[in-house]
């Protein structure tokens, strides 16, 4: 039997994911080979993703390898992956998630006591929670893997930047002045992977299925569920983090203006049965102030 080709992005944290899944599969017997794909984000490491324009920036090129049968699943940092999936391709499996918040990797341990910052990120939800917590403060962008995004921090001179806690944490990149943003709501799925793979290949969709972790897949669903609700794209200023606690799942959402004007928040605790607890999470969003805030960051595309 042929090995199982894994597509996947050519970077370091790309990669390393890649490699974790092909160990998992290899304990089920299955072989496989890792196809590294360049990817529309990857080449273009200058201009912030959200200026970008295009619908699954890190996806879409390994989305057409897939249809195009070149390779056969592939491996995705779940938070950049459009909430609908296109035609002809379906979700494998989601793996245990890693964990989902921010850190703030800074330069100088006295940054808390400085009037005024410059704190590096490309995400515009890093971006609009930071200066609504922090309304002094400048925020630049930046692009780049996790060790070019370090190295400029110092280059630049900059107070500090925002990465994700299980990027840092894969590549065990431990940077010697760094705290994690507990205030933060993570992205939908952030520190989540999923495998995708073709509608029209059911036997290797039975094969993988039972990797699945049941309540990480729970919870980013209801993540992606309520970013969907909310019309939101990967890039908007859109928080979400679900957890699975007593048997409840504890749900916390947020939208937040860019530049930091406004931030309305929903914090709620849901029953395992309840159905829907994405659209429920967005509609108690937009009612609490949400809708205004929406409808003036779709203004400004």
């Amino acid at each position: 039997m042929k090995p199982i080709r894994i597509g996947t992005r050519s970077s370091a944290l790309a990669m390393w994911q890649a490699q974790w899944v092909q160990n998992a599969l290899s304990k089920i017997g299955i072989a496989t080979e890792i196809v590294p794909i360049h990817s529309s984000g990857d080449n273009n490491l200058v201009q912030p993703l959200y200026e970008m324009g295009v619908v699954g920036v890190f996806t879409k090129e390994l989305d057409q390898a897939l249809l195009q049968k070149e390779v056969d699943i592939c491996v995705h940092s779940m938070k950049d992956v459009p909430t609908q999936l296109p035609d002809g391709i379906v979700e494998g499996f989601v793996p245990k998630r890693g964990p989902a918040g921010d850190v703030f990797v800074f330069r100088e341990k006295n940054w808390e006591s400085l009037p005024q910052r410059t704190i590096a990120t490309s995400s515009l939800r890093r971006q609009a929670q930071w200066l609504f917590a922090h309304k002094n403060d400048t925020v630049v962008p930046l692009r780049g893997n996790i060790q070019t995004r370090l190295n400029k921090i110092q280059i630049n001179n900059w107070d500090g930047a925002v990465f994700a806690q299980a990027g840092l944490q894969r590549l065990a990149t431990n940077p010697a002045t760094y705290c994690p943003i507990d205030w933060m709501i993570p992205a939908p799925a952030q520190g989540a992977v999923l495998v995708t793979a073709r509608e029209d290949d059911p036997k290797l969709l039975e094969k993988i299925k039972p990797l699945s972790h049941q309540s990480s897949h729970d919870c980013v669903q209801i993540e992606r569920a309520f970013l969907r609700a909310l019309q939101g794209g990967c890039s908007a200023p859109i928080g979400a983090h679900a957890r699975l606690q007593n048997q409840r799942i504890s749900f916390q959402g947020c939208v937040t203006e860019t530049d930091g004007s406004q931030h309305i928040e929903v914090r709620e605790s849901f029953d395992l049965q309840t159905s829907d607890i994405g659209k429920r999470a967005a509609e108690i969003l937009r009612k609490a102030g949400g809708e205004q805030v929406l409808r003036k960051l779709k203004s400004h595309e």
